[in-house]
């Protein structure tokens, strides 16, 4: 389910898309209560049930989860929002040296 701008989902206000693909739909947007922008991840419905606890200092970190999968209430990540360049970007620009990969 996409969300549009200015959408509200809990105390967040979803601001743009990010992007789109197999694992989801991602959003940026502003935590209300406390102010500071979150990527916003609605999960599709198949991987809605799931539930896996990571924890690596290159995974995102995970602030909530909202919504419970029922119709006009997607089930969302909330998590910090890194910026930086699309992997399709990345991917494009060709072969990566491996110092750079590492960082």
């Amino acid at each position: 389910m996409p969300l549009t701008t200015g959408a509200r989902l809990g105390p967040y206000e979803v601001i743009a898309a990010i992007g789109a693909g197999g694992m989801g739909e991602v959003y940026r947007a502003r935590d209300t209560q406390l102010n500071r922008s979150v990527a916003i991840k609605v999960l599709p419905e198949l991987r809605s049930g799931r539930r896996a606890a990571l924890n690596h200092p290159n995974i995102a970190h995970i602030h909530g989860l909202e919504g419970d999968g029922s119709a006009g209430r997607p089930r969302a990540l909330v998590m910090e929002l890194v910026d930086g360049d699309d992997l399709s970007v990345l991917i494009a620009r060709g072969p990566m040296p491996l110092t750079e990969a590492l960082r």
